[in-house]
């Protein structure tokens, strides 16, 4: 896959180019944001889905669908609510926005009976996306913004059975998630996605269909944008849901040759930093981090604030652990420019040479 050539070399090149020079800053939660707005059920549903079904296409089963909560959707029906968010992240400092794509696929979309948007949600999850950026990048000339498309790890594991009484089951299986990931990665493309990152990897052999699935579709392309990884190391125990420590997560998709590859989501930056340390000492690779604002109270909410989590993202960049940076789950703007502010200080990991760089 190295072999084929940048569908945009000049943007890879910009992006190159901040990585040799800064830490780069990523984005926080889209969910934090979308939460404040509190929106009803009509607030998801808007005027194409007011009947509880799309109106543009055949409702093929009785009732209606109940889509609060389905976050992706607000890419139509509420789409100035999420290029707000992007812009609130660039206004902080972000160099890199995410889609709001993180549910964009089949079998995520078959909660809502909904699989027949995919391709377009993915489209204008980039195209909102490549707007708030280039809007930027317009004011700022000299700090380009760049686009991250995003592939979730979708509400299904290929390595572990829903049913506890059957342990050989599998509610989905290898080829079946390598066709969801093609469809949606192919329209975020589409929509001017500069890289995608296939992020919250809980399961391995999921992320390994992703990667196979981008694979197939950049040699179908006859062009490639960089590929970003980030797992998620679920509890304390260090390891992910499918068993992998930090490192075993690593050389299991080294091979796809990452623009970088990191940790997100599940653990605040605290629990977070020994894991990183092991990627940032193995990793030939971009070494990312997205950490939650601390772990979640009694009541599901995240309680560090930004100055705390500045001052623990500061430790990594003073010691040489990363290259981007930015946070998740229960992070805001506020967090965002506080990491910002706490890093810009620091140069930026020492990456090893990868056929990216070259």
């Amino acid at each position: 896959m190295s072999t084929l050539p940048w569908l945009h070399p000049d943007r890879v090149a910009l992006i190159e180019k901040g990585l040799d020079e800064r830490i780069m800053i990523l984005d926080g939660g889209m969910g934090t944001m979308l939460q404040g707005h509190r929106l009803d059920e009509s607030g998801y549903r808007g005027e194409r889905f007011a009947g509880g079904h799309d109106s543009l296409h055949a409702h093929d089963h009785p009732g209606e669908c109940d889509l609060k909560g389905n976050n992706d959707l607000l890419l139509l029906t509420q789409p100035a609510i999420i290029k707000g968010v992007h812009q609130a992240y660039l206004d902080a400092g972000a160099d890199f926005v995410e889609t709001n794509t993180f549910n964009a696929t089949r079998v995520s979309q078959a909660d809502y009976h909904l699989e027949h948007l995919v391709p377009e949600l993915n489209r204008e999850g980039a195209r909102l996306a490549r707007e708030a950026c280039d809007d930027m990048t317009r004011r700022t000339p000299d700090k380009p913004r760049f686009v991250i498309g995003v592939l979730g790890p979708t509400s299904r594991t290929a390595s572990i059975s829903p049913d506890v009484n059957d342990p050989g089951y599998r509610n989905i299986d290898f080829e079946a998630l390598k066709s969801n990931y093609i469809e949606s990665a192919r329209a975020l493309i589409e929509g001017g996605a500069d890289t995608i990152m296939v992020e919250t990897i809980f399961d391995t052999l999921n992320a390994k269909a992703a990667l196979f699935a981008l694979a197939e579709l950049f040699h179908e392309l006859g062009g490639r944008v960089p590929v970003m990884i980030s797992g998620t190391i679920t509890d304390r125990s260090g390891r992910t849901l499918s068993g992998q420590t930090a490192e075993a997560f690593f050389y299991s998709v080294e091979h796809i040759q990452p623009l970088s590859v990191g940790l997100n989501c599940a653990l605040g930056a605290e629990d977070l930093r020994p894991h990183v340390q092991m990627l940032a000492r193995i990793a030939n690779a971009a070494v990312s981090t997205h950490p939650n604002a601390g772990l979640p109270n009694a009541f599901g909410e995240y309680d560090e604030t930004p100055e705390s989590m500045a001052a623990t993202i500061r430790d990594f960049a003073a010691n040489g652990l990363i290259n981007i940076v930015g946070g998740c789950c229960g992070t805001t703007p506020a967090h965002i420019a506080a990491i910002a502010e706490a890093v810009a200080p620091f140069p930026p990991r020492l990456r090893q040479a990868t056929a990216n760089a070259a």
